[in-house]
């Protein structure tokens, strides 16, 4: 059997480079400024691991993965299992770098941006209302040019990711033949998961709040449980993209606020779109007020009352749900190049074309003995760690996401991870 080759592998043996060899040129590089390894070792990790402000922040990150998962068992979802590698993972809607694929037993892997398509198949029980789970994401992020940017990112992170069986379900000929109704619904729908994660938001605030004062009050910053519902936007009717989360901050006046209907994602529910001649809409007029979906918005409170930056903490929607506009989203967004084809025995004729994404979908086309879809009509959203917690923190103390981790990746920081 061929042996395949991970992705730090081919680049190792293309560029003759070595983990090894490129520390070695990394402490070169310092003996060339008059800096040692040991210094550079005492300012990038060191100094921060013995600091009181790493200790805040990591009493604070404590009580707020506690708060949530507390909540989130409190409502009968279910703690699931870890997914690192898989065939398929969230493509994504902005640039990153590459999707590392590591070789296993003859088998490629990717490394997961997120576990988005795990969540979905997680919700097929008929016994299980909905899933959480503190997962591991890694998106190797191109360099920014923001100063804002720079600020937030790792490549290496974790995210409470959330998925949950909406309350109503919507029949196939309901999604073609009745528009107006199933709008209305999607809407109630829609509505009902911004809830959801209101009372998410308001039970861990309230616990951080609670438990860490001190912490909180050594940062510079306070934390003020929000009143529901949170302010909304709708992305379209917000202005310009640049600057959009820090100008909506502004115009919130208050902790955290919700962004609603950005077209990215395949999975992101937009209704209407498909159309029994098979027939979409160019993405370019789909309007906000038809996509499901939102962000989460989030700003430090600092101790004189006033608030800093705003930045995005959670993003989710109602997901897409029936085959057929799965289908038709993914070849939209250019993450397939042809749709499945099934031979009626259960096989598919074009799996390798699909690259990873087979196993999925033949998932998502099963039916059961009665002729329904077995696959789930939910909503969800991922909650990402360190950024949540970088963005309530952030203030005279705490200036950069790398300050609140231990072994933070900042894609802009231009040097060797050591750890």
């Amino acid at each position: 059997m061929k042996t395949i080759k991970s992705t730090y592998e081919y680049a190792a043996s293309d560029s003759a480079a070595s983990i090894g060899g490129v520390l070695a040129s990394w402490q070169e590089s310092l003996k060339a400024k008059g800096q040692s390894f040991a210094s550079d070792l005492g300012d990038r990790y060191l100094g921060k691991w013995r600091g009181g402000a790493l200790a805040d922040a990591l009493a604070i990150r404590t009580q707020m993965t506690l708060g949530m998962q507390e909540f989130l068992a409190g409502r009968g979802l279910a703690n699931i299992d870890r997914v690192s590698l898989s065939p398929v993972t969230d493509p994504l809607c902005h640039d990153v770098e590459h999707v590392p694929m590591i070789g296993y037993q003859g088998v490629p892997y990717r490394t997961t941006h997120s576990m988005i398509y795990s969540k979905f198949l997680a919700c097929v029980n008929p016994g299980v209302a909905g899933i959480y789970i503190d997962s591991p994401n890694i998106r190797l992020e191109l360099p920014h040019e923001e100063e804002a940017r720079k600020r937030k990112y790792l490549i290496d992170f974790s995210q409470m990711d959330i998925e949950a069986k909406r309350r109503l379900t919507i029949g196939d000929d309901e999604y073609f033949d009745e528009p107006e109704k199933v709008a209305g619904l999607l809407e109630k729908l829609r509505d009902e998961a911004l809830d959801f994660f209101e009372d998410l938001v308001v039970h861990t605030v309230r616990r951080m709040k609670t438990q860490c004062p001190e912490q909180l009050a050594a940062l510079g910053v306070t934390l003020e449980v929000p009143q529901k519902p949170f302010p909304r936007f709708y992305k379209d009717e917000a202005g310009e993209d640049e600057g959009l989360e820090a100008r909506l901050g502004e115009k919130a006046g208050t902790q955290f606020f919700w962004v609603l209907g950005l077209l990215r994602e395949n999975y992101d529910l937009v209704y209407p779109f498909l159309k029994r001649d098979g027939s979409v809409p160019a993405a370019s007029t789909i309007g906000s007020r038809q996509v499901y979906n939102y962000d989460l918005c989030a700003a430090a409170k600092y101790l004189d009352g006033t608030f800093g930056e705003a930045f995005e903490v959670l993003s989710g929607g109602l997901r897409e749900w029936f085959y057929p506009a799965i289908i038709a989203r993914l070849l939209q967004n250019g993450i397939l190049s042809q749709a499945p084809r099934f031979d009626g025995r259960g096989n598919i004729e074009n799996m390798e074309a699909l690259d990873g994404y087979g196993p999925f979908l033949a998932a998502v086309a099963a039916r059961g003995a009665d002729g329904s879809s077995l696959f789930p009509q939910t909503f969800g959203g991922g909650m990402g760690i360190e950024r949540a917690l970088f963005t309530l923190l952030q203030g005279p103390v705490i200036k950069k996401i790398d300050e609140i981790t231990c072994f933070g990746k900042n894609p802009d920081a231009r040097a060797p991870f050591l750890f």
